[in-house]
């Protein structure tokens, strides 16, 4: 893991007709959220792999997409999408 990679993000699960809105506040609209810390390996997708409270994710740190998303060990439920935002301090 590089320097500029970053050892957590919060994952916001979102319902879709949130997820393209514009405006939408994401936290507040979010159905569950978790804060992930990187695990020092590198996922299926070949980026670096994050997990927490429940929920295994590839994420791109650069575009802060999610590349492959475990919650509760199974896939993300269908009309669900996930947000990466900055883990809150603390």
């Amino acid at each position: 893991m590089s320097a500029r990679t970053p050892r957590r993000f919060e994952i916001l699960l979102v319902p879709e007709h949130v997820a393209g809105r514009e405006g939408a506040a994401p936290a507040a609209e979010a159905i569950r959220s978790a804060v992930v810390e990187a695990t020092g390996e590198t996922g299926a997708s070949g980026y670096p792999r994050y997990a927490g409270h429940g929920l295994v994710a590839d994420i791109d740190p650069v575009t802060r997409t999610v590349e492959a998303l475990l919650v509760d060990g199974a896939e993300l439920d269908y009309g669900l999408s996930a947000r990466v935002v900055d883990a809150p301090l603390g």
